[in-house]
């Protein structure tokens, strides 16, 4: 089962080209990167992508172990600190041979599919950090 973005998670996740995404490798061992990000309207999954994808270790390790969590996150304000962002946690593949979202990347992605998300500082009507699960 998969969790949807709001309205304005999507918004806010569209905002934000640049992503962490946390995989963990065959042996347990944890590996967090920047990613580029993107958000497919069609299914409500997350797109991550970059040059020579498929030759990445994240990509291994997807391949390997389908649990991700991926961060989003940026600072609104210095003055007062405003924080924004977004968490999400699920199930991903790597996949090969797909048309990338944008053309300078290569045609290996991994497509992420929504368990679990946490929001704070993107909805405006909603402060605070809020949280579900599928």
């Amino acid at each position: 089962m998969t969790v949807t973005l709001t309205d304005f998670e999507r918004a806010y996740l569209k905002s934000q080209p640049l992503a962490r995404l946390a995989t963990v490798d065959p042996n347990g061992a944890p590996q967090n990167n920047p990613v580029g990000v993107y958000l497919d309207e069609e299914t409500g999954d997350i797109i991550i992508g970059g040059h020579a994808m498929g030759a990445s270790r994240k990509f291994r390790n997807v391949q390997a172990n389908d649990q991700v969590a991926l961060v989003v996150d940026d600072l609104a304000a210095r003055d007062p600190w405003t924080v924004r962002g977004l968490e999400i946690r699920g199930t991903a593949v790597a996949l090969e041979d797909v048309d990338p979202p944008v053309s300078y990347m290569s045609r290996e992605v991994i497509r992420i599919t929504p368990a679990w998300v946490a929001s704070w500082g993107v909805d405006p009507e909603a402060p605070g950090r809020q949280s579900r699960r599928s």
